[in-house]
């Protein structure tokens, strides 16, 4: 069975790049704020982990080819590579850049590295054995892409039958078509999911994919022959491969696969495939098997985000319920947009937006709770120390407590964010964020500054010192998820000339103690969260259940 895992070096460093990649989204349409939260969660992801000093690799992409693909260009009157260089063009690059996603590479399906290898990569199955010829006919979701078991289909109007996911009729489909022998790796993969009980999560994810393997697999058409947009089978050209055995080999062939062989040893097999829920099935079971079938390694693991739900369905374009990012940065800032999804919901299970919910975090949690903070310390070292961070002389009981909780918090952030938990990670951040503010509470710095004593303009000089370190360690750790935010914070504290640039601070070493020099220059810049203007009355205000 092929291994998969991460090699380490005789130093103990690792030899592979930290590989994580998003789904390649669908060019029929622009992107909506599903498509965003999963990749804005692995941006935080391989953000975090390129702040721990580690080597990382993050892809996303569009998937260009397919009957749907086909259609949405034709009923726009273009070819549909003409539709798909438009849409990559002006609205799925923009997006990213738009949302600060840092991927280091974004594949097209219809790109000449990608068409050439897959076809050598199913040619190598075909030679092996492993694809035969036979026919086909059953029901097919054009939007899923995808044959669909007769079982687990809805009843419509009229005796129609519909897809559980899109709620569309399906197409009865009868072709001539090439099988993958998927019936062949049900015991290879159960053996495989015993062996590595983390490759499917979260637990709800894996249960289902036990459930639906155990039921026996059927083997896998792999090719189409009633239309001809897609990458041609190499053997017999009249099919094209199915388009999702030519979207999965994106993760190969965008890292070398059979082109590059020393970039592809050392970024493949993925660590982390994230992925919608209704996608699972064919990351966590016609993946592993078709990369088993040709001796390839298996991914370290899929993760399975949930849906974000409108009126108590999956946000979706088909559904009419798709809002577009910028409906929201525009209102409430990038910085706090890529905040809000990882906060306000548990990565892996669904949750529902809400205008009214993101309102309160933002004023609550973003602009009260941690801008309000940044700027009262800022102004304090202004006004009582001529914006020359002071030294402390005076510590005690309160920064020593202050102190063990930053190092906790710390250690619980890097846990949880590289499990996945980003809710959790930043649940330890903003939880020592409190207790910043309310050590500054307590001490009532207004008040000691009145103390011209050397003991009490020592003991102010503390209290501003530990909540300028304070702000510095919560500089880097909230660096990954708010990249901007956080760099107007290190900048004001004046910890570039001295500690260096943001990006390379190692999270897990932020509660190192002392780290900001006496003497740093503080300024009080831009309010990091600004007041937010009224809303005027919207339709789609509230987007919950």
């Amino acid at each position: 069975m092929a291994a998969t895992g991460t090699t380490e070096n005789t130093a103990g460093e690792r030899e592979k790049a930290f590989y994580v990649t998003t789904p390649i989204y669908y060019v029929n349409d622009a992107p909506h704020l599903g498509h965003a939260y999963t990749t804005v969660a692995g941006d935080v992801l391989t953000r975090w982990h390129r702040q721990r000093g580690e080597k990382v690799w993050f892809l996303t992409g569009t998937d260009e080819h397919g009957q749907k693909i086909m259609r949405t260009a034709e009923a726009n009157g273009v070819t549909p590579q003409e539709w798909c260089d438009k849409l990559v063009t002006a609205a799925w690059k923009p997006l990213w850049e738009h949302l600060n996603v840092a991927n280091d590479d974004f594949i097209r399906t219809t790109e000449k590295r990608h068409t050439d290898r897959v076809q050598e990569f199913v040619q190598d199955l075909f030679d092996k054995g492993e694809i035969y010829k036979g026919g086909y006919e059953g029901p097919y979701c054009v939007a899923c892409e995808e044959f669909k078991v007769p079982g687990d289909l809805l009843d419509g109007e009229d005796g129609q039958k519909l897809c559980p996911v899109h709620k569309r009729p399906v197409e009865m489909l009868k072709e001539e078509n090439y099988f993958f022998k998927l019936s062949e790796y049900g015991p290879k993969l159960l053996e495989f999911y015993e062996a590595n009980p983390d490759f499917i999560q979260p637990a709800s994810a894996r249960n289902e994919v036990l459930s639906f393997v155990r039921q026996g697999l059927q083997d896998l058409s792999i090719s189409r022959s009633t239309f001809d947009w897609g990458i041609p089978v190499p053997w017999d050209p009249k099919h094209v491969i199915y388009v999702w055995i030519d979207a999965l080999l994106n993760y190969a062939t965008a890292v070398g696969y059979g082109a590059d062989q020393a970039k592809f040893e050392g970024t493949f097999p993925a660590d982390v495939h994230l992925v919608g829920k209704d996608i699972l099935r064919f990351h966590a079971v016609i993946w592993p098997a078709m990369l088993m079938a040709n001796s390839l390694p298996v991914p370290g693991k899929v993760f399975a985000n949930g849906w974000l739900m409108v009126g108590g369905e999956k946000m979706s374009k088909s559904n009419l319920t798709g809002i577009a990012p910028q409906q929201l940065t525009d209102h409430f800032g990038v910085d706090a947009y890529r905040y809000y999804f990882l906060r306000a919901i548990q990565f892996g299970q669904d949750g529902s937006f809400s205008w009214e919910d993101f309102s309160a975090r933002y004023t609550s949690e973003l602009a009260n709770d941690f801008g309000n903070l940044a700027s009262r310390v800022a102004a304090m070292v202004g006004k009582y120390f001529e914006g020359a961070l002071p030294a402390s002389t005076a510590d005690g009981e309160a920064e020593g407590v202050l102190h063990s909780a930053l190092i906790e918090a710390v250690a619980v952030a890097d846990d949880k964010m590289r499990a996945l938990d980003f809710q959790g990670g930043l649940d330890a951040v903003f939880g020592y964020v409190k207790l910043v503010n309310g050590y500054i509470t307590e001490q009532e710095p207004w008040k000691v500054a009145k103390d011209d004593s050397a003991a009490g303009q020592a003991r102010l000089a503390t209290i501003l010192y530990t909540s300028a370190e304070s702000l510095r360690a919560l500089a880097v750790l909230l660096n990954p998820v708010m990249p901007e935010t956080s760099q107007k914070l290190w900048d004001s504290l004046g910890a570039e000339p001295h500690l260096g640039p943001l990006a390379a601070q190692p999270v897990q070493d932020s509660s190192r103690w002392g780290q900001l020099p006496a003497g740093a220059v503080v300024t009080k810049g831009a309010v990091l969260f600004p007041r937010l203007e009224e809303q005027p009355a919207r339709g789609d205000k509230k987007a919950d259940a």
